[in-house]
């Protein structure tokens, strides 16, 4: 097998390999069933965008294979997300810390096994998805308490030791065929002579224009039909071939610095400006375009065009937009696709689909599952009637809530419908806190307890929000927080000066940590909480680290693997204190 994260070989439950493998081909030999399913995976398409969005399927081959560090033995299936084309067809599944192994491991009930601790050190909860963060291992032997990079290193190690694993940097690269037989894109800078000549056009022969008066139809380029294009005289002719729109776009980041210069492609402005600090896009077109883009730049780098050796400086993959879909079977045998808005849908109590029937007739269509936004399936939600509805803030925030930006956002109306009633609370708090009277000065050290509370969790706050917007790109998990902060604020009931100072405090912090996700709402309460200057303008908040102490903690006691108390232990208290709180509780 070939993995990215031999850090989590402990984890693994499961082995999946490509249609194609030896031991798929071997399975399907004497199974019928096998044999169809590969042959049903090889009519599908092999993009990332499909491989991303498809449905997760698989059948066991029967075969097993032997962990090569617990010597355990782990089921073997075909999958239809392996693609033989990368490393070796076969890939090691760790449903615990891979989203796409997770899917497959519960559709199939395989056990899930965590090896990798979150953020505070604890078993992960995988049981709504995949924990795909880096850290500590746990549940992995000898490799216990590693961090990421030393757990890679030791593991790897390990493997070479036994003879069964070694490092190895595998490449998907694919042939690029730059040349389009079509109008769009930019035309080729060759001419070819009578005599079979192949020549570059000379400068004063440049730029080769597009000619502007062109028929476009279904009989392929127009250009090769222009004489008045093609013909250069003397038997020689003119390339009609344009570039692929990569080969424009894939430097359009350096032009973009100093897109005034009629004189040369860059300047010095290109090195002022370049790398680029984060590259946003889609999964098919981040993955080729960025190929494209760093040959592209290493080109420029070694004409001495640009100094750095690298585009960009970080990537953000986004998920796809994803949606119910809905269609009839015509007469012919195809499908007729209705538009989710069309359609009425029963749900059950935990709003799973169970019918759905079109408006238009009443009468029953089938559902065809969730699949990617896209008009060949009528499932694109237009945003514009939710905008209209509920406002571009209600809309921004579902979308930014709904799913962390690089995993698929599956759409929801009822979603939507969430995020408006949590604006309307925030708009509503707001409100009550400027009726209930003027804050006094903000005095930390004449706090009781309830007022360092609702401190700490605005610090809290802002500390977790700043690092998942800033450094993690989270920003569904950044909302989480301040939706925690504002049920914090709603339970704190205190109109004394010193009280309506802190409530501000957090109100305030609400307000500027949804600013970039809801910006139209959060200036509008900024101005209403008395600052004369623009959201967009304030400063960021910043943590108080004193605010963050604790006087005192709640711990967990937990007897045999069961919860038996919750105690509140002096932040200072050493072992012993805490040991004999413990025994003193009857439950323990």
């Amino acid at each position: 097998v070939y993995t990215t994260r031999p850090d989590t070989l402990m984890g693994v439950t499961y082995v999946a390999v490509a249609p194609g493998h030896p031991l798929a081909k071997q399975a399907a030999e004497q199974s019928s069933e096998i044999a169809a399913f590969c042959e049903e995976c090889a009519k599908g398409g092999t993009s990332e965008a499909e491989m991303a969005t498809k449905e997760k399927l698989g059948m066991a081959t029967g075969h097993k294979a032997i962990h090569p560090l617990s010597g355990e033995e782990v089921p073997v299936f075909v999958a239809n997300f392996v693609l033989m084309e990368f490393g070796t067809g076969a890939v090691m599944a760790v449903p615990a810390h891979d989203q796409r192994d997770w899917e497959f491991a519960t559709k199939y009930g395989v056990e899930l096994k965590p090896v990798v601790a979150d953020e505070h050190g604890n078993t992960p909860d995988i049981s709504e998805g995949a924990y795909t963060e880096h850290g500590t291992l746990i549940n992995s032997g000898e490799f216990d308490g590693l961090e990421f990079q030393a757990a890679f290193d030791a593991i790897a190690a390990k493997l070479a030791e036994l003879g069964c694993g070694e490092v190895k940097t595998n490449y998907r690269l694919r042939d690029w065929g730059i040349a389009r037989q079509r109008y769009w894109g930019a035309p080729i800078p060759v001419k070819y002579g009578p005599e079979g000549q192949t020549v570059p056009l000379s400068d004063d022969e440049l730029p080769v224009a597009l000619p502007m008066e062109v028929t476009v139809d279904a009989s392929g380029s127009p250009l090769k039909k222009m004489p008045e294009f093609s013909e250069l005289g003397d038997g020689w002719v003119r390339e009609t071939d344009t570039f692929d729109t990569f080969m424009e776009s894939s430097w359009y980041f350096a032009r973009f610095c100093c897109a005034d210069n009629h004189e040369a492609m860059l300047d010095e402005r290109a090195n002022y400006w370049l790398p680029v600090d984060l590259y946003i896009g889609g999964i098919e077109h981040a993955i080729l375009h960025l190929l494209y883009a760093r040959f592209f730049h290493k080109l420029l780098r070694d004409f001495g065009m640009v100094d750095s050796d690298e585009p960009f400086q970080q990537l953000l993959t986004q998920g796809m937009v994803i949606a119910e879909t809905f269609y009839r079977i015509k007469d012919n045998g195809g499908k007729e696709w209705f538009n989710p808005a069309d359609v009425e849908v029963k749900r059950d109590e935990k709003g799973r689909p169970l019918s759905a029937v079109l408006m238009s007739d009443g009468q029953p269509v089938e559902m065809g599952g969730i699949e990617k936004m896209s008009k060949s399936k009528n499932n694109g939600v237009d945003p514009q009637s939710m905008i209209d509805k509920f406002g571009a803030d209600t809309v921004r925030l579902f979308m930014m809530f709904a799913a962390p930006p690089e995993q698929s956002l599956e759409w929801s109306d009822s979603g939507v419908e969430g995020a408006h009633r949590f604006l309307k609370r925030i708009w509503r708090q707001v409100t009550e806190h400027l009726a209930a009277g003027t804050p006094g000065t903000l005095n930390v050290d004449a706090l009781n307890d309830d007022q360092k509370a609702l401190r700490r969790k605005t610090h809290e706050t802002i500390k977790k929000a700043s690092d998942d917007i800033g450094r993690r790109t989270t920003f569904n998990t950044a909302i989480a927080a301040v939706m925690e902060l504002s049920n914090a604020v709603a339970k704190f009931d205190d109109t004394s000066e010193l009280g309506l100072a802190v409530s501000r405090e957090a109100l305030e912090a609400c307000v500027l940590l949804l600013a970039p996700i809801t910006p139209h709402l959060c200036h509008t309460l900024w101005q209403q909480l008395g600052h004369e200057q623009p959201a967009i303008e304030a400063q960021w908040p910043k943590v108080d680290e004193a605010a963050l102490t604790r006087d005192s903690i709640e711990l967990v006691v937990q007897v045999n693997g069961k919860l038996r108390a919750r105690l509140e232990a002096p932040a200072s208290a050493d072992k012993a204190t805490i040991e004999q709180l413990a025994m003193e509780n009857e439950n323990v």
